[in-house]
């Protein structure tokens, strides 16, 4: 079901097959402290979508890595584009995948630098009329999954290079982390440089940067593969129950089409 893996012959049935819902895994190349790959949000994301849709069959789109990273254009290997150019590629991608049936698009992002972008993204699907949908998904975790989880977890400080993304990689592609480059001297501690600000709700674009100048949040030592396979496994549990869930959806589309002819009547649907 990957959509590059497919010929031309077989898209046809892949999108049937799918119901048209399609996963497009947003990810970037970026630094990951000293120990991991520049595609380590890649690779989870896109092990996250090949584990959901072998659960909830679904069409998977290819790597999309041309997303917000910014914050890391200090960083060798670091591929930032510029913001305007972000959106109207995102917009562009959905309306081919939408082109090529597939009517139902689930943002499956793997990039914490994301995370304002992509509800911007889809509150732009409200600019003009179309055929499709753009959903985000966010699924918590099943409670049981969450407590057999927090119980691993050796770590309270993480969310970069740390002992999550640490052990997702060492079940996905083992071979690239190094493992003897691993420092014990704290530095994936937040230097709480604007600490005053932050504790009092000011944000700023430079505020990761205040925090973790060199991307690495948290403490990868105590990561293994044993814990990236629960969380993986329970990650993709959470998300293939949101694709049977919006394969099911029919209420999305129809306020859509609503709020358009409505939009319509006010003379506010650009071209």
């Amino acid at each position: 079901m990957h959509w590059e893996e497919l010929t031309g012959d077989h898209f046809p049935q892949a999108v049937a097959a799918a119901q048209g819902v399609c996963l497009l895994p947003l990810s970037c190349i970026e630094r990951h402290a000293h120990h991991l790959p520049l595609g380590t949000d890649m690779y989870i994301g896109r092990e996250l979508c090949r584990r959901a849709a072998a659960i909830e069959p679904a069409l998977i789109f290819p790597d999309f890595i041309f997303t917000q990273i910014l914050e890391a254009r200090h960083c060798p290997g670091t591929i930032a584009v510029e913001p305007d150019l972000i959106v109207r590629l995102l917009d562009n991608t959905c309306r081919e995948i939408a082109r090529n049936g597939l009517t139902k698009i689930i943002i499956v992002n793997a990039h914490g630098g994301n995370d304002h972008l992509i509800h911007f993204f889809v509150q732009t699907q409200l600019t003009s009329p179309r055929d499709y949908v753009v959903y985000v998904a966010e699924p918590p975790l099943a409670p049981e999954d969450e407590a057999a989880l927090t119980a691993h977890w050796q770590t309270s400080v993480d969310g970069h290079a740390g002992e999550r993304e640490t052990s997702a990689i060492l079940t996905i592609r083992p071979g690239l982390v190094r493992q003897e480059l691993l420092r014990a001297d704290g530095e994936g501690m937040p230097l709480e440089r604007l600490k005053a600000l932050r504790d009092s709700g000011v944000d700023t674009g430079i505020w990761w940067y205040a925090d973790h100048p060199t991307h690495y949040r948290g403490d990868g030592g105590p990561a293994s593969a044993e814990k990236g396979e629960r969380w993986l496994a329970a990650r993709a549990r959470a998300l293939a129950e949101v694709i049977r869930v919006i394969k099911e959806d029919t209420e999305t589309k129809r306020l859509q089409d609503e709020f358009f002819a409505a939009a319509a009547q006010h003379g506010h649907n650009r071209p």
